[in-house]
């Protein structure tokens, strides 16, 4: 790796070919890219940071890099969990920030067209504007970008109704390893002309190709959403609830869940007069129209008394269920003030999860480590979080033979070892026992004929 800038040949070919382009090369620069939110992982500090504001401009960096043979890294937000968008040494990381506007809002179409460094959030807000909904809907909306949600194929909140991010994209705009631009789609709710590339793309971390535009689908706003928690005295009949709303046919917008550690810790930080003395709690959300929400939360109820409910509350009105959503969204944060995190991300069909939950209670105590525990429990995804005492010198070792716990009996039970954070660097080894060696076979092959140099996020999926 060149060390000296001033004579770095990639420095130089940015510079001279594309000087409108900000270039970061200082070490103190550089290394606010090394990470992302997977902050305990290792990981290399860039050999420069680009921050584009237009397609060609990531053409261009994208050639400098193939000539040179430069790795890319190409980074959203920095909020992903999986060590997907950390640094490499000797690589140009791709920053998208600079890319985030929202090119138009298609009323008549139902769609969006955005760069990849729009935040979540503010899309949500620009198209509520116009009485439509974008429904993905990650715990870090907030902060979170379109780009990063591609990348990983991000999950959220709304799952388990309006499936995960690759359910409302319509078609993308990546730049190919080479160069090339292309386009996955157009805006046709229907449209079967040659392999779906866009689902391709979408989840493969940046590794098979750039995305720089997205298309995406949206939905007439849909009516406040009624909200109910439901208290459980063991994790059994809280597992046992959410197998029996599914069973019951309900498709509930939010049904997450949350054991008692969790509901504890965001009590602390919320203030909101939660049942600590539970086991677990559920939040079940419906925003159907008029009177069937009401019903949907009726037969929601009915469900979790039959499994053992010890309690249910309703919001009083959308301001309190908007603090008990956001509670939810900050149940790892919550943790983090009690010490340090480290989140995994499984998941299990949704008749598994009692099961799920079992293991993962079973998991701690043998590991004598504290678990904490929740997650979009509609879709069997949960969030088992190891929380250690800071500096604990024993942490590294535990989590490793934790997570190799955690993934063993999440497939054990016909589940994946990630349910929307990715593979990234953090799960290589487990995507062939998941998969089998003949599917990562057939992976590796359309890496290698999208990616002959194997420049885009090498080390990242495969």
């Amino acid at each position: 790796m060149t060390t000296d800038i001033a004579s770095d040949p990639l420095v130089s070919a940015i510079r001279a070919r594309i000087p409108a382009v900000r270039l970061l090369t200082e070490p103190i620069d550089r290394e606010g890219y090394r990470l992302d939110e997977t902050s305990y992982l290792r990981a290399g500090l860039p050999r420069a940071v680009a921050l584009p504001t237009t397609t060609q401009e990531v053409v261009e960096l994208v050639r400098i890099a193939a000539e040179l043979r430069v790795p890319i890294v190409p980074r959203g937000a920095g909020t992903g969990l999986s060590g997907g968008a950390a640094g490499i040494d000797g690589a140009l990381t791709i920053a998208f920030t600079a890319m985030d506007r929202i090119i138009e809002i298609d009323r008549e179409n139902l769609v969006a067209v955005v760069q990849p460094g729009v935040i979540n959030a503010h899309l949500k807000e620009a198209v509520a504007a116009q009485g439509l909904f974008y429904p993905p809907d990650p715990a870090s909306f907030e902060t979170c970008s379109i780009g990063g949600n591609l990348g990983t194929n991000a999950g959220g909140l709304c799952c388990v109704k309006y499936g995960q991010t690759r359910d409302s994209v319509l078609s993308l705009e990546v730049v190919m390893a080479d160069g090339t631009i292309i386009r996955t789609g157009g805006r046709n709710l229907k449209d079967v002309a040659g392999y779906s590339l866009t689902h391709l793309f979408i989840g493969s971390q940046g590794t098979l190709a750039i995305t720089t535009e997205a298309t995406l689908k949206l939905r007439p706003a849909p009516p406040p959403r009624l909200t109910m928690l439901a208290f459980f005295a063991t994790l059994e009949s809280a597992g046992a609830a959410v197998a029996g709303l599914a069973a019951a046919g309900l498709s509930p917008v939010t049904l997450e869940l949350l054991d008692q550690f969790p509901i504890a810790a965001a009590d602390d930080m919320n203030d909101l007069g939660l049942d600590r003395t539970a086991a677990a709690m559920l939040m079940i959300e419906s925003d159907m129209p008029g009177v069937a929400a009401t019903a949907e939360l009726e037969m929601a109820e009915a469900v979790c008394r039959t499994a053992g409910a010890t309690d249910c509350v309703r919001a009083a009105d959308t301001q309190e269920a908007d603090w008990l959503r956001q509670a939810r969204r900050a149940a790892h944060y919550a943790l983090e003030r009690l010490g340090e995190v480290r989140m995994e991300d499984v998941g299990v069909p949704r008749s598994r999860v009692p099961e799920m939950l079992r293991a993962i209670e079973s998991i701690a105590a043998r590991h004598d480590v504290r678990i904490g525990t929740f997650g979009h429990a509609g879709d069997g995804n949960l969030h088992p979080d190891l929380v250690f005492e800071r500096g604990d010198p024993t942490a590294e070792a535990k989590t490793e033979a934790v997570k190799k716990d955690l993934y063993r009996a999440a497939l054990d039970l016909g589940g994946t070892v990630t349910g929307e954070h990715g593979i990234g660097s953090t799960r290589r080894e487990w995507l062939e026992i998941q998969r089998g060696p003949d599917a990562v076979r057939v992976m590796r092959a359309i890496k290698a004929a999208l990616d002959p140099l194997g420049i885009l996020n090498p080390g990242r999926v495969l």
